[in-house]
Order: C-alpha cells, then sequence, then structure tokens
C-alpha cells in the first residue's frame, strides 16, 4: 500500500524489490574507474549502425534485454516499461524498445529519468496496477552534443564547467519479492529556477533542485545525513556538487561526509578530459545499475538515498534567452 510520509514523500509499504538490473556503457567510460563492473561494453560509437541515434536506442535495447535475463523475467511477463532519453520525443526509447512488445509509457525528466523511472514502476508495482515493471533509461554523447549543443564536427570548445555526456544505459526490474535491494520511499521533486542561464554549467543550474528535494525528504521523514550509507546524486558533477553542499549547509544539512555523484565516479578527471565530470540520463542509469546496486546485493551499502538530477531545458529555449529550470527525483533504496 502507497502511503504519504509528510507533504512530498511518498511510503511503499511492500517496499517493491530491484530483482534485475542491467549497464552498458561505451568506450570511454569502459576506460574510468567503474569499467569493470558494467554488464556489457561497447566500443563503437555507432554500435553498428548508421547513426548516434540508432545507437542509443540499441543501448537500450541491450539493457533491456540483460536487466530481463538477469532477473529471469521474459518480457510477456512485465506489465509496464517505464523510459525516457535525452533525444526529441524520447525516440532512444521509443524505437529501442519496440520489439520487446511490453506496454509502454515514456518518461522525460532530462538526466533525472531514471530516477523517475524507477519511482513510476514502484507506484505501479505498490498499487496493484502491476506484477512485474521496468525502466530503462540512456544517453549517447555525439547524438546529445548534436542536439543540445553544436555537432562534434563543429569542434567547439568545452569550458571548465561543462560536463562529459555519459554513453550508456541502465535498466531495473521491479517485483514484490521482499527481498534485496527494495524501494522504500521516494520524494518527487519540484521544478527550481535560481536563473542559471549557461548551458554549459549544468551543475549549477541543477544544484538548487537537489538542495530542495533533499531537505523536503528530511523534513518528511525526520530523518538526517547521517541514517544513510550513502546519499548518491546521479549528474551535478565537481561544480554542482560543491553548489549542492554550500546550499544545504545555509539550511544546517551537511551531506559531505556520505555523498558521492555519478558524475564524479564514472570517469577519472584527472586522466579522462571530461572536465567538471559526467552528465546524462544514462550516468545516473548506468552507476546506479552496476556499482550501486551490486553493493546494496552485497550488503556493503544498506540503505542509500539514490537523487537524479535534471536540466529541463531545450535549445529552443536556451537560444530565446530563458533560464534553465531543474528538477531532482529522490528514492530510498533498503537492503531486505
Amino acid at each position: 500500500m502507497i502511503k504519504r510520509i509528510g507533504a512530498r514523500t511518498i511510503g511503499f509499504e511492500e517496499m517493491p524489490s530491484i530483482i534485475g538490473y542491467a549497464s552498458v556503457a561505451g568506450k570511454k567510460e569502459s576506460e574510468g574507474p567503474l569499467g569493470s563492473v558494467f554488464d556489457k561494453l561497447i566500443f563503437d560509437s555507432y554500435d553498428g549502425f548508421d547513426t548516434y541515434e540508432q545507437a542509443e536506442s540499441q543501448f537500450q535495447t541491450e539493457a533491456v534485454s540483460l536487466a530481463l535475463e538477469k532477473s529471469g523475467v521474459s518480457a510477456q511477463d512485465v506489465d509496464y516499461i517505464f523510459a525516457g532519453d535525452l533525444l526529441n520525443q524520447c525516440v532512444g526509447s521509443s524505437f529501442g524498445l519496440k520489439s520487446f512488445n511490453i506496454p509502454y509509457l515514456g518518461q522525460y525528466g532530462a538526466c533525472s529519468t531514471m530516477a523517475q523511472g524507477l519511482i513510476m514502476a514502484a507506484v505501479f508495482v505498490e498499487g496493484g496496477a502491476a506484477s512485474t515493471a521496468m525502466c530503462v533509461t540512456s544517453s549517447h554523447f555525439c547524438s546529445a552534443e548534436r542536439q543540445y549543443r553544436f555537432p562534434l564536427e563543429y569542434g567547439g570548445v568545452r569550458t571548465p564547467t561543462a560536463q562529459w555526456t555519459v554513453t550508456g544505459a541502465g535498466s531495473c526490474v521491479l517485483k514484490n519479492d521482499k527481498k534485496g535491494p527494495c524501494v522504500a520511499r521516494a520524494t518527487v521533486g519540484r521544478i527550481v529556477d535560481l536563473g542559471v542561464k549557461d548551458a554549459n554549467n549544468m551543475g549549477a543550474a541543477m544544484a538548487p533542485a537537489a538542495a530542495q528535494t533533499i531537505k523536503d525528504y528530511f523534513t518528511d521523514t525526520n530523518t538526517s545525513p547521517k541514517d544513510y550509507d550513502l546519499i548518491l546524486t546521479g549528474d551535478l558533477g565537481e561544480v554542482g556538487s560543491a553548489s549542492l553542499y554550500d546550499l544545504l549547509l545555509m539550511e544546517n544539512i551537511d551531506i559531505r561526509n556520505n555523498h558521492n555523484d555519478c558524475g564524479l565516479m564514472i570517469f577519472d578527471r584527472k586522466k579522462q578530459d571530461v572536465h567538471a565530470g559526467g552528465s546524462g540520463c544514462g550516468c545516473a542509469g548506468s552507476v546506479f545499475c552496476s556499482k550501486i546496486l551490486n553493493s546494496i546485493n552485497d550488503g556493503r551499502l544498506k540503505n542509500i538515498l539514490f537523487m537524479a538530477t535534471g536540466a529541463l531545458m531545450s535549445p529552443t529555449t536556451s537560444g530565446q534567452g530563458s533560464s534553465i529550470p531543474s528538477i531532482a527525483h529522490l528514492v530510498n533504496i533498503k537492503l531486505r
């Protein structure tokens, strides 16, 4: 049964289990600190297809197929799949999933989509609308650069605050199995806009939303950072993480001792030229569906907060001079 906790947090009494998960990553990601933990590595940016967009769709296909295989569930047994990406009309998801014949609900939360899809899948399983549900998300460096900034052929220079869009995907299978990593609580974020307009500084744009959501969660649940083994953000990177610390310290919340960020974990910033870190839907998706869930299953982590952040911009709004609204969704994962 779903219950409301405080003003904005959802409690899951049955705590849907993540019974299977999988991650897919590209060549640059394979060269980073987490290269050995991804389920599948794809070294060709085109993945054998004609376009980067087709390759990204295949990343979702691979992630879902591997998650189903690892969970022992067939596609016909999945009641719903929640999927999204960064491409126009979420074509990475619709083209990547059309062969599975699973009822599909497209999601768009920018880089927060992994947490958004996870919340939606958990709500459907907890509420009885689904026996088994899935979520998946992806991003691709080349397709994202073409859509949001400039085609690679342009040779644009990246600023120090810029982040590197992860080429990767992550997928989860959820069911009321009462064991393993389980979704215990979730806080759906509010849109926050503090006026940041620099499309090359996503961390600064997203940090205020992350601060708002985590403050809401702690208020609703009457908990504090020390109650959790890890507080994981999706892709704030170096700049956004520092901004998040400052914003939370103004509210007397200190997460510095147990915080990490997927965008800081996936690349070695000293050896790989990624500037402020990783970003993209696939950043949170691939790290959460590999390193993090592995650590929970192993018992190294037992109670974590996973909060993916997203910049709700488009090339059109940025070109028109609008600021960048942001969002952050938080999920409390516990080991059962």
